[in-house]
């Protein structure tokens, strides 16, 4: 037996365990986010490891922030740990019930999935987020970060197992592959004996291999090729504000846009605005030919590849469009699914918008970075379903559950 195929029977064992373990998983958060905080010195230095590594290794300046944890950001995972011990506990609610014209009662209940895989990419945060999320959704995890990473994952995956471990339940809730070779997550992804969904959380690249190798179900997450729209109809200096916080309040982010499509009515006005506003963050446009015209030689010229890729960087493609149908055309293109935006003052404009564009969330006149299950009111998620079985959307602690039926009789036969 390998050593991940030992860590899936040790998961299976612990998910027995949690799925009745009631109020001892909040002991375990508040246990986890105490252990993070007072352990922050180790987390930062095993973390030091990984910058310094990544730097060798010529990670760029996005990656290296999406990696890096200081004592404010693990101060931060520890409130949020915090903050998902005081959710309601999804587990044995009831979803429904009825009784039969023959007396059987029935009822609908969530019940936990059982044991999770995650594997993503370099952003240690996700060791403790996506823990906690499974842990109180009382399902055992199996994580599998990138090498990136694997310093940092490696102690917040110790500190959580002990603290897990000291109210008495068993630390094997909590598992991290160490080995990040291209082996090990191959071998996760055939895990069918044991593992019953893989959620594959980081880039274009990384679900995709996922969702092309995995034996087991898969719920794709995180890609996030974005749009905002701006309509002949729009507010110049509201499209010009929401842009430039949905590029650049944190561009490496699933949430973040890479396109902006601007109609052609309003795009000699519109875009020099909104090119000052990117400016201040010296955001790279590559645009389409009468960008270009409008905006002058600082454009890059963009090719078919632009509209395609997500950036997670200070970069922005950006295409004139004749029309609204041009416009839906390209987002329907291009997208992946995750969050779209119109900025318009037409009711008829934005219900179209509404309507015709299929991704999990379609703003009007508001940035994609609303794009989470927090600012959505439902409290931390594991990362966006960008597919429509089982989720879509913000996943969080009830979208980590399955239901059961339980059916009280008193003697009846069929």
């Amino acid at each position: 037996m390998t050593v991940i195929e030992e860590m899936g029977v040790l998961a299976k064992k612990a998910s027995r365990t949690l799925a009745t373990a009631g109020e001892k998983k909040n002991e375990a958060l508040r246990a986890i986010a105490k252990a993070l905080k007072d352990n922050a010195s180790s987390i930062i230095e095993a973390n030091k490891i990984d910058l310094d590594n990544g730097k060798e290794n010529g990670l760029s300046a996005s990656l290296l922030d999406r990696l890096m944890l200081n004592e404010s950001r693990i101060d931060g995972i520890a409130q949020g740990v915090l903050e998902v011990a005081a959710l309601p506990d999804p587990i044995g609610t009831v979803i429904s019930g009825s009784t039969r014209p023959n007396g059987l009662k029935i009822t609908k209940v969530r019940v936990p999935i059982g044991v999770i895989g995650i594997i993503f990419e370099a952003r240690p945060n996700v060791t403790a987020d996506a823990a906690v999320l499974c842990l109180k959704s009382g399902n055992a995890v199996i994580l599998r970060g990138g090498k990136e990473a694997i310093h940092s994952n490696k102690c917040i995956a110790d500190i959580m197992r002990s603290a897990i471990e000291s109210v008495g339940l068993d630390k094997n809730s909590v598992q991290l592959i160490e080995d990040t070779s291209r082996s090990s997550s191959v071998e996760l992804m055939g895990l069918t004996e044991y593992l019953d969904v893989l959620i594959p959380r980081g880039g274009k690249g990384l679900i995709r291999a996922v969702v092309e190798n995995a034996k087991v179900p898969v719920i794709e997450t995180g890609a996030g090729n974005c749009h905002v729209y701006v309509d002949e109809s729009a507010d110049i200096n509201m499209a010009a504000n929401i842009i430039y916080n949905a590029k650049t309040s944190r561009p490496s982010v699933c949430n973040a846009i890479e396109t902006i499509l601007v109609h052609e009515r309003i795009a000699k006005d519109a875009l020099p605005e909104i090119k000052e506003r990117l400016d201040e963050k010296n955001v790279e446009i590559r645009g389409c030919e009468k960008t270009a015209e409008i905006l002058g030689e600082s454009v890059i010229p963009a090719d078919e590849s632009d509209w395609e890729t997500e950036f997670g960087d200070y970069i922005l493609a950006v295409k004139v469009v004749s029309d609204f149908d041009e416009a839906v055309a390209h987002i329907t293109k291009y997208s992946s699914g995750h969050s779209e935006c119109i900025v318009t003052s037409d009711y008829k404009s934005a219900r179209r918008f509404t309507e015709e564009i299929d991704a999990a969330a379609v703003y009007v006149n508001a940035s994609t970075r609303f794009t989470d299950g927090g600012m959505f009111g439902l409290g931390a998620e594991i990362g966006i379903s960008t597919q429509k079985l089982h989720a879509r959307g913000p996943m969080g602690l009830n979208e980590l559950t399955s239901m059961k039926f339980i059916i009280e009789g008193d003697g009846q036969i069929r």
